[in-house]
C-alpha cells in the first residue's frame, strides 16, 4: 500500500524526516509513536503530499503522490482542524464530503449511524457552525469526515487528542472494526503509548525523523519495549542536564 524511498525533509538545519526505505502492506494497522517533534506529523504530511520532500518519494498503491492525485480517491485523512470547513454545520460538511466521493445524502446518513455513540448527541442537529464547537467535537467531526467514504487508506494524526475517556474508548473500537471489516490500511500517530499499543498490531518508533524500531505488536508485546525505551531516554536526558 505505502512505499517510502529515501525520503527526507528539513526545516532549516533541522532534519524532520529521514527514512531510507519503509513499506506498509495493505490492510496494516500501524501506530506511529514518538516524542513531540519526532517527525510524526511531518511524515503524514509528506505521505499526503501536503509538504514537498527535499528528496525521495512516497508511493501509495504504486502511485507517486507528488506526481498524480489518483490516490486521493481511496484515501481519508485528518491531521488537524485546518482540514475542516468551519463556516459549515457538521451536516453540511458531511454531505459536502459525501458529494466529493459520489455519495447521496441518504448514503451519508446511513454511514453516520455507526458513529452515533461517538457523537454522543453533541454533533448532529445542533444548528451551529463547526467553528463554534469544542475542540473535542471538532476532533470527532474531522475523524468521521475522514472515514465516511470508506477509504482504503486512513491516516489520523493524534486522533485521541481532545477526546474524553469514553470517546477515546469508542473510537479505538471503531478503528479496529473498520480495519477488520474493510481490510483498510490505517495509520495513526500518538504520543500516548497505551492507546496505540491497544489497537495497533504494528508499531513504528520515530525519533528525529528516523524510524528506529518496527515492532510486531500482535501479542501486545510492544508496550514494555516502548516503555523501556522512553524511560532510558528520560534517564539519559536527566544525566545530560545534571552534567
Amino acid at each position: 500500500m505505502i512505499e517510502i524511498h529515501q525520503l527526507q525533509k528539513k526545516f532549516g538545519d533541522k532534519t524532520a524526516v529521514d527514512i531510507e526505505n519503509y513499506t506498509i502492506a495493505p490492510g496494516t494497522m500501524l501506530g506511529l509513536v514518538g516524542n513531540n517533534g519526532a517527525g510524526k506529523t511531518t511524515l503524514f504530511r509528506l505521505i499526503l503530499d501536503l509538504l514537498q520532500a527535499d528528496r525521495g518519494r512516497v508511493l501509495v498503491d504504486g502511485i507517486d503522490v507528488s506526481r498524480s492525485e489518483d490516490w486521493k480517491t481511496f484515501t481519508g485523512a485528518y491531521i488537524d482542524d485546518g482540514f475542516l470547513i468551519d463556516y459549515l454545520t457538521p451536516e453540511e460538511y458531511f454531505y459536502f464530503i459525501g458529494r466529493m466521493y459520489g455519495l447521496k445524502k441518504e448514503e451519508v446518513d446511513e454511514r453516520l449511524r455507526p458513529f452515533e455513540r461517538f457523537m454522543n448527541g453533541e454533533v448532529i442537529g445542533q444548528k451551529k457552525f463547526i467553528r463554534n464547537y469544542s475542540m473535542g467535537n471538532k476532533q470527532k467531526i474531522g475523524i468521521i469526515s475522514a472515514m465516511i467514504h470508506h477509504p482504503r487508506l486512513l491516516i489520523l494524526d493524534e486522533p485521541f487528542n481532545f477526546l474524553d475517556p469514553s470517546s477515546q474508548a469508542i473510537i479505538k473500537h471503531l478503528l479496529q472494526k473498520y480495519n477488520e471489516e474493510h481490510g483498510a490500511t490505517v495509520l495513526i500517530s500518538s504520543h500516548n503509548l497505551n492507546h496505540t499499543v491497544d489497537i495497533c498490531p504494528r508499531i513504528a518508533l520515530l525519533e528525529h525523523g528516523i524510524i528506529l524500531r518496527d515492532i510486531d505488536n500482535h501479542d501486545n508485546s510492544a508496550e514494555k519495549e516502548l516503555e523501556d525505551y522512553f524511560n532510558v531516554r528520560v534517564e539519559e536526558e536527566i544525566k545530560e542536564e545534571v552534567q
